[in-house]
């Protein structure tokens, strides 16, 4: 029951910002079962509501984006994980929970860091948040904040399943990213909250 409950809540995370699966679903699998096998638990959802995104709102696909910022994300999140054994630490949480909430901070105070929409930008973005996220094993919310930085159009990024992709189209651009921001800050401090 309380699973489910915790399911239907990340779930409504995700559908708005795109992120929120793994960070809300993960910590409570740790509690029941090993980090292995509760990793492998959270695929199931994240596989499903990619394809779903996907197939939703292929037609608001970014493809620079996607094919540049994407792989280089993947990229950088298998090398951040390679290395997390290495170099995972305390500090390394408390430094990107300290990014997510200036990023969320920056889109709450209307203050957002436009990055180029340029190659490069798109290859650096992706693989920087791609490594931090591996390092930590939460990509989804650096991901996201590092996409605002692209100005996207609210369709065209990482957003929403079943409820969330209609529900987008009735809301303003500008209010969006506000929601995004006070997630990201929300789950910078539950980040540095469970360091604590």
């Amino acid at each position: 029951m309380v699973f489910g409950l915790v399911a239907v809540a990340a779930g409504a995370v995700a559908a708005l910002s795109g992120f929120g699966i793994g960070s809300l679903l993960t910590p409570f699998l740790l509690v029941s079962f090993p980090m292995a096998e509760a990793v492998a638990i959270v695929a199931v959802p994240h596989v499903a509501a990619t394809a779903v995104r996907f197939w939703r709102l292929r037609a608001d696909v970014d493809r620079p984006t996607f094919r540049q910022f994407g792989i280089a994300s993947a990229a950088g999140g298998l090398a951040g994980a390679t290395l997390q054994p290495i170099l995972g630490s305390g500090t390394l949480a408390a430094v990107l929970a300290g990014l997510l909430v200036m990023a969320g901070g920056a889109e709450l105070l209307r203050r957002p860091v436009p990055l180029p929409t340029t190659r490069f930008w798109r290859l650096t973005g992706g693989a920087v948040s791609g490594v931090f996220g591996g390092l930590v094993g939460n990509q989804g919310g650096i991901r996201a904040a590092a996409l605002l930085g692209f100005q996207l159009p609210t369709r065209a990024l990482v957003v929403g399943t079943f409820l969330g992709v209609p529900l987008l189209s009735r809301i303003p651009p500008a209010v969006y990213r506000q929601i995004v921001g006070g997630l990201l800050v929300a789950l910078g401090i539950a980040l540095a909250l469970a360091l604590a």
